[in-house]
Formats: structure tokens, C-alpha cells, sequence
């Protein structure tokens, strides 16, 4: 797969990051890697351009469910830090930041997503929305305290995430900062 993720996203991982927490030391320390930095777990869960939701089901084998932590919303944008967790077993597989512009989608959509009961990425899909989820950059994080919790670790446990934009009927809809859960 050839994918170029963009080597100037930090204000958007900031940005990101600053709707819910005063500084980004707060959720972990980000260095941005390439792909080939990237241990084989987390390089298939992150290093595409499909929904992580579609990522992380394939991988885990079972349906995730979302689970909204906290939220922002303005009239023009809907925010949520949310978690992912497998339906068999409630296990945390990733978490999330993500912002969506609210006028670039329609109302039962929208509606559907700030209902908070079902992932994005299946929201997406299931409304036939046409999607084009575009890679910023990658990402190695030695998780702050709230991410060690979130994530159930003892210890802080280096882990990766991405950030991405999805275009959504080619406009530039959904941003996201996507981690996953440490993997052994």
C-alpha cells in the first residue's frame, strides 16, 4: 500500500488533544515515526485508509461497541473522546478524540452519531456516506497518567496511534486522533 502521510500535523494532534486536556503532555509524549517504525500489530491497525472501527473489528474478530467518555458541542462541531471495546468481552482496544463538523453531514446521520450508542466508522457505512479516511501522520506514545487509566495498564506501556482526517461526500468532515490498546 502507498500511503504519504503528511509530516506537519502536530497542530492538528494538538488541537485534537486541547478540546478535552489543558496540554498534550496530559494524555502522553507523541513522536511522530513512518510506518517502518511501527511494530506489526499496530502498523495493520493503523497504516491504512479504511475506519478503525472496520480495523479493529477485523483484528479482534468480534463487533466493538463505543463508549463516549466526555464531549464537546458548539453548533458547528461535535467532539467526544470515546473508548472502543470489544463486544465479546468489554476489553478496550482503542481510544479516541475525534471532531466532526456538523454541517457536513446530514441530520439523521447526525443524530445517529451524537446518539453515542454506535461507532462512527459504522455509522458511515451503514448510511452509505462517501467516505475517504486520509492518514496525517503516525504516531509512538508514552502514555500520560489518564491514558494508563483508560486503558486498565499497571504501568505506562508505549503505545501508537494515528491522527487522520475522513472526507465526507469530499468534504473535509471528521478529524481524529485514533490509539490503540498496548499490545503484547
Amino acid at each position: 500500500m502507498t500511503l504519504t502521510p503528511s509530516r506537519q500535523a502536530t497542530p492538528e494532534l494538538k488541537a485534537l488533544v486541547h478540546l478535552f486536556y489543558p496540554s498534550l503532555d496530559d494524555l502522553g509524549e507523541f513522536t511522530e515515526v513512518a510506518e517502518s517504525e511501527l511494530p506489526e500489530v499496530p502498523r495493520k491497525l493503523l497504516w491504512h485508509d479504511a475506519h478503525m472501527t472496520v480495523a479493529v473489528e477485523s483484528h479482534h474478530g468480534v463487533p466493538v461497541d463505543v463508549r463516549v467518555l466526555n464531549k464537546h458541542v458548539t453548533p458547528a462541531h461535535y467532539s467526544r473522546r470515546i473508548l472502543l471495546t470489544r463486544q465479546s468481552d468489554g476489553q478496550i482496544v482503542q481510544f479516541g478524540i475525534v471532531r466532526l463538523n456538523s454541517t457536513f453531514l446530514g441530520e439523521e446521520v447526525r443524530r445517529e452519531i451524537e446518539s453515542e450508542a454506535t461507532p462512527l466508522g459504522r455509522i458511515l457505512i451503514e448510511h452509505n456516506v462517501l467516505r475517504d479516511v486520509r492518514l496525517l501522520s503516525l504516531w509512538r506514545i508514552e502514555p500520560g497518567g489518564d491514558l494508563v487509566t483508560v486503558f486498565g495498564l499497571d504501568k505506562p506501556q508505549t503505545c501508537y496511534g494515528r491522527t487522520a482526517l475522513i472526507y465526507c461526500n469530499g468534504l473535509p468532515a471528521v478529524e481524529l486522533l485514533e490509539i490503540v490498546a498496548p499490545v503484547e
